[in-house]
């Protein structure tokens, strides 16, 4: 027996991936393979740790993934486990065997073993299959946990478990069931690395076929609003569509919807099935997100289908693109001779309406005038300066860091409280409408 310890390269191959597959090695300028003789996962863990594959899974032998060909360079190999390379192991010297290729040793890396979630719809919800030894397969649901299920969503880059599910829900798989009595700690990197019965070692069937549910699967949308950034809010999870219940239902919670959606920031968040009620499963009760999850399905909440809510509590969302503000974020000046001066009137749920001269400062009147496109604020008169207006007052307590790309950005009481009345309207001057030379002649200037 000998030990050599120059590097010798090391790749996989037949095996679908770099990480899984037939061992072979380059000595000499020539590929050749390792025979199976005294293979086992010791060696196998110096090749995965060479190859950056992660663990070795399994050590395999006859000739697993297909017989090679040419020179087999290494028998009885045998690693301590802790080598950095294959040639750093001790064998029987670079081309001694009493083998053939019908020996030829395989490995399967962690990293090899791929996942995927099949029948949710989504690439973040389903069924879950993983490729062993050139075949997908199945997971059995026995003692399957939402431990189980975050390594699965961490693998697959979905962000967090939201749901481990069992009893074939997502449909019965085929072929072989390769996990059984998966038992996670939750922080592993791969599936595959989590304790289990043994490949293929199992008591079921496919109707035990455990399934998963990420967060990033659990998709959201906005329903009738007239346009994709606002109106009811309607959660996908577990193949059906459904709502969420008002309950504590506040901005922080509506800001994660919006950003989900890439919808800009939160303008409302409304509840009292504001944009009529759903039907269906109420999927979400008692919502509490921090603001700073990227789904809500991160947020706390009662749990999946839990609540004591009916369909008229069905909370609703404005996010700030979605603002026509309830039909594209209009806003016009009204009573000034020209577009670029007047009382502020906004467009809300198809109604114009004004604004409170409440807190009104020259830094709301920025963004108007930006909004606009009407050059830069020189005042933001109060008390009906270009008369009253009728109708409903849609803003009150209006506070702007002079930032924001539209008026519906800025805080504010909500859509329609206010403890105002027509004589304390709001209006603007902006640059371009002190100038008077402006090309429009009509009273007010919609944008």
């Amino acid at each position: 027996m000998v030990s050599v310890v120059s590097v010798v390269e090391v790749r996989l191959v037949g095996g679908g991936n770099a990480c899984q597959g037939r061992v072979e090695v380059l000595y000499g300028r020539s590929w050749g393979t390792v025979c199976d003789d005294v293979w086992d996962l010791q060696d196998a863990e110096v090749v995965c740790r060479q190859l950056g594959c992660g663990s070795a899974v399994s050590a395999l032998g006859n000739a697993f993934y297909g017989a090679g060909s040419g020179q087999i360079w290494m028998d009885n190999v045998q690693c301590s486990g802790s080598e950095s390379q294959l040639s750093q192991c001790r064998h029987n010297g670079w081309g001694t065997h009493d083998c053939s290729h019908v020996e030829d040793a395989s490995v399967i890396c962690s990293r090899g073993v791929e996942v995927r979630l099949v029948g949710g719809g989504n690439a973040c919800q389903g069924r879950v299959e993983v490729l062993y030894g050139r075949s997908w397969g199945t997971v059995c649901d026995d003692v399957w946990d939402l431990r189980d299920a975050e390594v699965v969503c961490r693998q697959l880059g979905c962000g967090s478990a939201v749901s481990a599910v069992g009893n074939a829900f997502y449909g019965v798989g085929s072929g072989r069931i390769w996990m059984d009595n998966v038992q996670c700690n939750g922080s592993e990197s791969q599936l595959s690395q989590c304790r289990q019965n043994g490949w293929s070692t199992h008591d079921c069937s496919h109707v035990e076929d455990a399934s998963v549910i990420c967060s990033r699967g659990v998709e959201v949308r906005l329903v009738d609003g007239g346009n994709a950034c606002q109106g009811r809010v309607e959660v996908l999870y577990r193949k059906f569509w459904g709502t969420v219940c008002d309950d504590f239902w506040d901005l922080q919670d509506t800001e994660v919807v919006c950003r989900q959606l890439g919808c800009g920031s939160a303008v409302s968040a409304v509840g009292n099935a504001f944009y009529g009620v759903g039907s269906g499963q109420i999927w979400m009760d008692n919502v509490q997100c921090n603001g700073s999850e990227s789904q809500l399905s991160q947020c706390r909440q009662n749990g999946w289908g839990t609540h004591d809510c009916s369909h008229v509590e069905d909370a609703s969302v404005i996010c700030s693109r979605g603002a026509d503000l309830a039909e594209s974020g209009r806003f016009r000046l009204v009573g000034g001779g020209n577009a670029c001066q007047g009382r502020v009137e906004v467009l809300y749920k198809k109604f114009w309406g004004t604004v409170c001269d409440d807190f009104w400062e020259l830094q709301d009147a920025e963004v108007v005038c930006r909004q606009l496109g009407c050059g830069s604020a020189v005042s933001a008169p109060g008390n009906a300066r270009y008369g009253a207006g009728s109708g409903r007052i849609w803003m009150d307590n209006v506070q702007c860091n002079g930032s924001e790309s539209q008026l519906s950005q800025c805080r504010q009481n909500g859509w329609g409280t206010h403890d105002c009345s027509h004589v304390e309207d709001a209006s603007v001057v902006c640059s371009l409408g002190m100038a008077k030379k402006m090309n429009c002649t009509q009273d007010s200037f919609e944008h």
